[in-house]
């Protein structure tokens, strides 16, 4: 690197998130809504959280990942919300260097481990249906143990070397993000350097923590509604079925959202709408997520009334 790019990379010390600047108008309202989903979303996962970890009829395969899929949630949440409320109230949307790299860090780190998670849960929910009599044999607690710890380091593992390249690129003259967070294509179209490495390595590890996770849960799906449609009575079909059903509306949110942000082509038109498919996996689906688990399952019913 020559002495001129460290001294521009060097130059660039903040970046400015546009967010929803261009709607004064909606600064309060907007404030008001993202706070209300931001509580929301809190105190869900919170009290969901503490319903697995204090009930003892929770104490499953199922609700240990659930249990940390709400902890993801939380910090998820916390990740994003903050700085993107106190931009509406304050009208800052000023945001460090360093700052900048670790929301993205912690932000990427979090998607990759939800993919994980939500692929392991699908095949949690593919061995109850499809293999029952040896679930409890199969899905023992040594191996939810391996699968969450699995889960946790391999997003990290990602995040921590994509973030690693993001900081070794140079920053010039151009600190605006048209974003309301630190996302990786919004970022390094602010650096002067070249970004094919970064982006083939980013594309790389984005399908070993996205793809291959969505396909997997896709695959244990189809296997699921196989066997499902092999019972005989409808009755039996549709307790089969529903043991499935909440995790199978939180995985379509979700990939529904993330494949439209980030399929979409990158253009200045769309980026409007990049910003609000965003808001849905970022901020509304850890929102539903809990509501969804709330309220369609028995158990968590249950446990919620004692």
């Amino acid at each position: 690197m020559s002495a001129t790019e460290k001294q521009n990379q060097t130059y660039i010390t903040e970046f400015i998130l546009l967010g929803f600047g261009d709607l004064p108008d909606l600064q309060v309202p907007l404030f008001l809504l993202f706070l209300v989903i931001y509580m929301v979303t809190m105190t869900g996962n919170i009290l969901l959280f503490m319903l697995v970890v204090a009930n003892q009829h929770l104490h499953t395969p199922m609700y240990f990942f659930l249990s940390n899929l709400s902890c993801l949630e939380t910090c998820y949440s916390s990740t994003i919300l903050p700085k993107l409320l106190a931009s509406f109230l304050t009208g800052n949307r000023r945001i460090s260097y360093s700052s900048c790299m670790t929301q993205f860090f912690i932000f990427a780190f979090l998607v990759g481990v939800e993919c994980y998670l939500l692929a392991i849960m699908s095949y949690d929910r593919y061995l109850a249906v499809c293999k029952p009599l040896h679930y409890v044999t199969l899905m023992n607690h040594k191996l939810c143990m391996e699968l969450a710890a699995g889960a946790w380091i391999s997003g990290f593992m990602i995040s921590f070397v994509i973030t690693l390249l993001m900081s070794q690129m140079v920053y010039c003259d151009r600190s605006e993000i048209d974003h309301f967070f630190c996302d990786f294509t919004p970022v390094i179209q602010c650096s002067c350097s070249d970004t094919f490495l970064i982006e083939a390595v980013t594309s790389l590890m984005s399908a070993t923590c996205t793809t291959l996770p969505f396909l997997f849960t896709v695959a244990s799906y189809i296997l699921i509604i196989i066997t499902v449609l092999r019972i005989p009575s409808a009755t039996g079909r549709q307790k089969a079925f529903s043991t499935c059903s909440s995790h199978l509306i939180v995985v379509t949110i979700f990939y529904t959202t993330l494949i439209l942000v980030y399929m979409l082509p990158k253009s200045y038109n769309l980026t409007a709408f990049h910003k609000l498919f965003s808001v849905f996996y970022t901020v509304v689906t850890p929102m539903v997520n809990p509501l969804i688990y709330a309220l369609r399952n028995k158990e968590v019913r249950g446990a919620r009334g004692k």
